[in-house]
């Protein structure tokens, strides 16, 4: 029987699910996935649905992992003592690859699963994400790792990564699930909340839909509901495919993620993107990429009520004046499939064995 390929999947946000499925639904069968909140969201995908190790309001280990019982070991982003969470999570990883002796793992992302696995004799592709992670963890995680594999265009890769880090990493853009083929209606705008950021302010986005009247605004995610709803709002909550809902729109409003920006990339979709602060710089680095290469209008505040139909009317022209050819999108998922199922190991282990 060949062996399987695990890939483990980050529970920060939905866009490490949608990307592990993308690609697990591509290569057909093979791939097992591993992480929190993943049951009954996997589809015919196989998965283990592992213990959470987040840290509850109660948790009464004060230091985090460090402090009075011992530093944080440079080497490790978290690391907090007495959770329970943690030991059976770790505990599940290590017993699944003991019983199903994975031929590669996939971790998107945890730099203390892929030592785990590295621990466990596992070879390792990395999932690097944007910004600037030049800090311990991410050094050691990357250099543990056979390969490493980036989710976004290399024409969107900051500046200041290392070009040894370049030179090892596998450019997949396009990292998307299957949508129906659907023509965008120009007056539908969708706003697209991720699971990672807080919920949004219906209130905001009710007077951004008041500003231009004749254009219908639909947001998917968590948002709150306004006191005075305007008619052409609507506020469709969380759905399933959202990919199909880009498909269709005519213009998408939202966040730098990975998802979503493959995903508007993907269908060349007017975009006006309004990053959010998150780790590592990683959102603000992809946003100032966009910008340069005119793949979407970037707002760095909030706009003023005044200020939408210009924004809408940027994007719009932004579109209507080309496609920057540097960010041509292949089909991403079956790609990764392609370059998974064909990465050689032996030699990849013997660098790693080296590192």
């Amino acid at each position: 029987m060949t062996r399987p390929i695990g890939y483990y999947v980050h529970h920060h946000g939905d866009g490490h699910r949608q990307r592990a499925l993308a690609i697990a639904e591509a290569m057909g069968e093979g791939v097992t996935l591993l992480g929190t909140g993943l049951a009954g969201r996997t589809g015919l995908v196989p998965a283990i649905d592992l213990p959470d190790d987040r840290i509850a309001a109660d948790f009464s280990d004060s230091d985090r992992g460090g402090g009075s019982r011992g530093e944080r070991p440079p080497a490790l982003h978290y690391a907090p003592f007495d959770h329970d969470g943690v030991r059976r999570r770790t505990a599940a990883i290590a017993h699944w690859i003991a019983e199903a002796q994975p031929r590669l793992m996939v971790v998107d992302v945890s730099v203390e699963v892929a030592m785990l696995a590295r621990l466990a004799s596992v070879p390792t592709v990395y999932v690097r994400l944007s910004g600037v992670r030049d800090d311990r963890p991410h050094r050691d995680a990357f250099a543990g790792a056979c390969a490493l594999l980036a989710p976004f265009h290399a024409a969107l890769e900051d500046p200041a990564t290392p070009p040894g880090t370049v030179a090892r990493t596998f450019y997949a853009p396009g990292i998307i699930r299957a949508a129906p083929v659907a023509d965008g209606d120009e007056r539908r705008i969708l706003v697209v909340l991720g699971r990672g950021g807080g919920d949004g302010d219906g209130a905001c986005w009710a007077e951004a839909a008041r500003a231009l009247p004749d254009y219908r605004w639909e947001v998917l995610g968590a948002c709150s509901v306004p006191s005075e709803m305007p008619d052409n709002l609507c506020l469709r909550g969380w759905i399933d495919d959202a990919g199909s809902a880009i498909a269709r729109a005519g213009l998408v409003i939202g966040a730098a993620g990975d998802g979503l920006v493959s995903a508007v990339l993907a269908h060349r979709k007017p975009f006006l993107c309004l990053p959010e602060a998150r780790p590592f710089d990683e959102q603000r680095s992809k946003a100032r990429r966009l910008a340069a290469l005119d793949a979407a209008v970037v707002v760095w505040a909030w706009p003023a009520a005044s200020d939408w139909p210009m924004l809408i009317a940027r994007a719009f022209a932004q579109r209507r004046a080309g496609w920057p050819a540097a960010l041509d999108t292949a089909k991403g998922a079956a790609r990764v499939g392609t370059w998974l199922t064909t990465l050689p190991l032996e030699a990849a282990s013997a660098r790693c064995a080296a590192s």
